[in-house]
């Protein structure tokens, strides 16, 4: 009867999914579901986690419910599995009433095997008597964090499910997880009631990924040039906010990738189009918000950037395990900021007390891996109570950079004595008070000012003490108390060393800096003089100057010298390249542009120059839409007051606009306003005066006498005028 049961298993696996063999512990959970066992699985996202539930309802009677708080991986989910031929159905608020009638009746006769079920919809009174009724076999409850305070995505409604499974019967549980340190996996043991469940914990290393932190540091450029780096390839990239979200997936667009915003705010048929998109590979990059959580089950996402900081460590370890699930590459990139912690912990502020020091902890640890020099692969496996044993894993940018290492033997035992000293009942930063003897009132009230490491350490920072603190915890020098969060103890590791102290290396922490522009501005401004190539922009000028000549025109006409300055900043050497230059459009460099392409390539190959030109990065913002309306209204002679009007916005400030779209080479015919406004003699007469000067600053131009009958305004219209038809 057991060969049977396992022939059978293997050919519903080859059979409906596909696989040839199972990976990892998947049979032994799958046979301990179908032996009626409480069963809680841990397990890395990719590692196959859904088999482990959907192969068992497939080869048991009656219906297995699927408890998950993701619409998305829940129709992802039912999608492929109504693919493979299985009868699979979601009960969420996306449904319609007849929907909804249409899946309970097909429920009540039998003809579904699984039931995907959000929270919030299974303690509906309604729902719970419906499935009152059903042949139940099984229950899982999938993303099972979500019951614990300290899981990543904490669900009130998750705190209910056993009860409600009470209801329905005395029926076995099947508990899935990605996320779990220790403290958690105790958690939901306990609010499952769960205690004497078999419990299957796969390693948490995923070996084929690749992480690495940067510095928040004109982010959308580094964004930008990260994804040119991964073009065509599949990723997503989470914000912190829908706000976020949508002007990070425009920015995209408008840079040349496929992007799709994705959040909770969006209409349900937007999202659900967007992840089809996605899934389907019509867009390669999808925005998200970190809180929503996508729950996408795409194999191929080749990469993960986290634009803003994730709230938690579990929260990161879930998002980049999106990518490289069929074991291939997988690059997880994340910008970190104090200011995005800082803005996470004002989120925290109108949270009761003891959620809110939750949230304070959890962000801690995610400053400390981000700022610790330690390979990044142990500190998260560390983590989620594993050892890594290795000190460099090869992938990640602490071991392929190190940090300068130091002796640490000294330091690290003075840790170990603080927290033993202190009765082990403290956290780090207590510890670190006592080390360089900072008298507060909090050490003073528990005598630690007396201890005769007191002080020992004052001659360092608080930061440097802070990374030997954690250091020590990551080496397993100390260890965490599950049942205290935030108290360190002394492991038994640890008391050895104190006993037979050994040379250990330890390294400095990275310093993030809070100085620069974290997200420049994605409008794009002129270089600053003394940033370009000195000796190209001199050979710009001259080329300039050569078909001025030729054509008998004011060089400032060809391009003017802020945009020779950037063109020797960031060699373009392609028409779009070009194209983006400050001051130039397309439209300037097919009159032109050639030459100075030519010239720039030449000068580049001579130098060997790994040209810049990845590092420009288009404007997202709406200012193209008032382009566009600008354009449009001139092209139908609307007057240009009429148009500052229906703008609200000044003459002045609409003739700056105009003049940035002349700039850009776009020709623009004011004539219909300016024949209004000015004679055709003083047309003539400004229009001598810009084609024999030698720049076209207006300042210039009003203090030449020539121009004394003339205002600022009427200058800048022939300015315009005869720029559109000379220069562009």
């Amino acid at each position: 009867m057991v060969i049977e049961e396992k022939d059978l298993l293997k050919s519903k696996l080859k059979e409906v999914f596909g696989y040839n063999q199972f990976r990892g512990n998947q049979e032994a959970i799958i046979n301990n579901i179908l032996n009626g066992r409480n069963t809680f699985v841990i397990m890395p996202t990719g590692a196959g986690k859904s088999l482990c539930y959907q192969l068992p309802a497939l080869v048991t009677d009656g219906l297995a419910i699927v408890i998950s708080p993701l619409i998305a991986l829940m129709k992802n989910q039912v999608d492929q599995l109504n693919a493979f031929g299985v009868n699979a159905q979601f009960l969420n608020s996306t449904l319609t009433k007849a929907e909804m009638n249409r899946v309970k009746k097909e429920t009540l006769d039998g003809s579904i095997k699984l039931l995907y079920v959000a929270p919030e919809s299974l303690t509906k009174e309604e729902n719970i008597d419906f499935l009152k009724k059903a042949n139940v076999s099984f229950v899982a409850v999938d993303e099972a964090h979500c019951i614990s305070e300290w899981g990543h995505d904490f669900r009130p409604e998750y705190r209910r499910i056993k009860e409600i499974i009470g209801l329905l019967g005395n029926l076995p549980i099947i508990a899935l997880t990605a996320t779990a340190t220790p403290k958690v996996q105790l958690d939901i043991q306990k609010n499952l009631h769960m205690e004497g469940a078999d419990v299957f914990k796969s390693s948490f290393n995923r070996t084929n990924l690749f992480y690495e932190v940067r510095q928040k540091k004109h982010a959308k450029k580094q964004l930008i040039q990260f994804l040119r780096d991964h073009k065509g390839k599949s990723g997503i990239v989470y914000c912190l906010s829908r706000k976020k979200v949508v002007e990070i997936a425009e920015l995209l667009n408008v840079n040349g990738f496929k992007a799709a915003p994705y959040h909770a705010g969006l209409e349900p048929a937007v999202r659900e189009k967007n992840q089809d998109d996605f899934l389907n590979e019509d867009v390669d990059i999808v925005v998200a918000t970190i809180a929503f959580g996508m729950g996408i089950d795409k194999p191929d996402v080749r990469f993960v950037v986290h634009y803003d900081v994730p709230k938690s460590l579990e929260g990161y370890y879930q998002e980049t395990g999106r990518s490289g699930r069929d074991g291939l590459e997988g690059k997880c990139l994340m910008f970190y900021s104090h200011n995005d912690i800082n803005k996470l912990e004002k989120f925290n502020k109108d949270k009761p007390v003891q959620e809110r020091e939750n949230a304070r902890v959890l962000l801690q640890e995610m400053s400390f891996y981000a700022e610790s020099p330690v390979c990044r692969r142990k500190q998260l496996l560390h983590y989620f109570g594993e050892e890594f044993t290795f000190d460099n894993c090869e992938m990640c940018d602490n071991c392929v950079v190190p940090k300068d290492k130091y002796e640490a033997k000294e330091y690290a035992k003075l840790a170990v004595e603080a927290a033993l000293k202190t009765g082990e009942r403290f956290g780090l930063n207590h510890l670190v008070d006592v080390i360089r003897g900072v008298e507060n009132q909090y050490v003073k009230s528990y005598d630690h000012h007396i201890l005769d490491i007191y002080g020992n350490g004052n001659e360092e920072s608080g930061d440097f003490w802070k990374s030997v603190v954690r250091q020590s915890l990551i080496y397993e020098l100390l260890e965490k108390d599950i049942d205290n969060i935030g108290v360190l103890k002394v492991s038994a590791k640890g008391r050895e060393f104190l006993n037979n102290p050994y040379s250990i290396s330890f390294a400095k922490d990275h310093e993030y800096t809070d100085t620069g522009d974290e997200e420049e501005s994605s409008e794009r401004t002129p270089v600053s003089t003394k940033a370009y190539d000195e000796a190209l922009f001199n050979m710009l000028k001259s080329l300039r100057k050569k078909i001025a000549h030729q054509k008998e025109l004011p060089p400032y006409v060809i391009f003017q010298d802020p945009s020779l300055e950037e063109m020797a900043t960031t060699y373009p050497t392609t028409e779009e390249e070009m194209a983006q230059i400050n001051g130039v459009g397309m439209g300037k460099v097919k009159k032109f542009g050639q030459e100075f392409l030519d010239l720039i390539s030449e000068y580049v190959d001579e130098h060997d120059i790994v040209t810049a030109s990845e590092v420009v990065v288009k404007s997202s913002v709406n200012k193209s839409k008032m382009k566009i309306f600008i354009i449009q209204q001139i092209d139908r002679k609307i007057d240009l007051d009429e148009i500052a009007e229906s703008k609200g916005i000044s003459f002045d400030e609409l003739l700056t606009e105009i003049e940035n779209i002349c700039y850009s080479g776009t020709k623009l015919n004011l004539d219909y306003y300016i024949d209004e406004v000015l004679d055709e003699d003083k047309q003539d007469d400004i229009y001598e005066y810009f084609l024999n000067a030698d720049t076209d600053d207006i300042r210039v131009a009003l203090e030449d006498e020539y121009n004394e009958d003339y205002s600022e305004e009427e200058l800048r219209l022939m300015r315009i005028k005869f720029l559109s038809e000379y220069a562009n």
